[in-house]
C-alpha cells in the first residue's frame, strides 16, 4: 500500500455526503457552525466546514472549478474528511455566533456596488436555539473575521490536498508550493495547520525531496505547533 495513501484521508464524492448537521457527539448534544461556500469561479467551487464546540469537525468539498492559466497549478480535487479546530480559534468562533444572534438575522449588507464573492451561509445549531444567514458580503466586522477564518482553514485544508498529490506525482512542485503556503501563512490567509501535518511531516522527513522542501515544511509544522 502506498503509504501517502494510508496516511491521508480518505477522499469521498461530495454527493455522499450526509445533509444536515452532523451528529454531535454521544452523550449532551453540543453546539455546531457551519460555513458553506461557493463560487464557480474557484477551485474549489463549493465546500462545507463544520466545527463542533469540543474542537471536532468535518470538511466536505467539491473538486475541479475553472481551468487555471498557470501551468503549474494543481487543481482541486474532492475532499471528505475530519478535522480539528484549535481551542482558542473555535472559543472564538463561538463567541461570535453566540453575539450575533446565532446567525439568525441578515447579515448581508444588500448593497448592488459590491462584486460577487461567492455565496456564504453561517448556520448554527445548539442547545440554545439555531439560525442562519447567507450573504455575498457583510458589514459587520465579526462576520467578516469569521468568514476569514473558515476561508483560512478551507485554504490550508486544500493546500494539503495538492501537496499531497505533488509528493506522488510531480515532486519538483512542492518547493513552490511550499513556498505559497509559507507565504499564505504570513498574510493570515492559511490557518490551523494542524489539520495538514501528516503531509508536512512526510516532506520534512523524507530525503529523496529537495532539501529546500524538507527545511520549508519543518518550518511550516514548528508553526502548526503553535496553532
Amino acid at each position: 500500500m502506498n503509504p501517502l495513501r494510508s496516511m491521508a484521508w480518505a477522499v469521498l464524492p461530495f454527493v455522499v455526503a450526509p445533509s444536515g448537521f452532523q451528529a454531535a457527539a454521544q452523550g449532551a448534544p453540543q453546539a455546531q457552525i457551519r460555513f458553506t461556500y461557493e463560487n464557480p469561479k474557484l477551485q474549489p467551487p463549493k465546500y462545507v466546514l463544520t466545527v463542533n464546540e469540543d474542537g471536532s469537525g468535518h470538511f466536505r468539498s467539491e473538486g475541479q472549478g475553472p481551468a487555471s492559466n498557470d501551468p503549474g497549478s494543481v487543481p482541486s480535487e474532492p475532499q471528505d474528511r475530519p478535522i480539528h479546530i484549535s481551542k482558542a480559534m473555535r472559543e472564538a468562533m463561538f463567541v461570535t455566533a453566540r453575539k450575533n444572534k446565532l446567525f439568525a438575522f441578515a447579515c448581508d449588507d444588500g448593497a448592488k456596488n459590491i462584486a460577487f464573492q461567492g455565496i456564504k451561509t453561517l448556520q448554527y445549531e445548539g442547545p440554545e436555539g439555531q439560525g442562519s444567514c447567507t450573504y455575498n458580503w457583510s458589514k459587520s466586522a465579526q462576520i467578516d473575521k469569521l468568514t476569514d477564518q473558515f476561508e483560512g482553514i478551507a485554504a490550508t485544508l486544500d493546500e494539503g490536498s495538492k501537496l499531497e498529490r505533488q509528493y506522488e506525482h510531480g515532486r519538483l512542485s512542492l518547493d513552490g508550493e511550499l513556498e505559497s503556503l509559507d507565504q499564505m501563512v504570513r498574510d493570515g490567509r492559511a490557518l490551523e495547520l494542524e489539520n495538514i501535518a501528516p503531509i508536512l511531516q512526510t516532506l520534512a522527513g523524507d530525503e529523496a525531496v529537495l532539501q529546500r522542501v524538507q527545511r520549508r515544511a519543518r518550518a511550516l509544522l514548528a508553526q502548526a505547533k503553535n496553532d
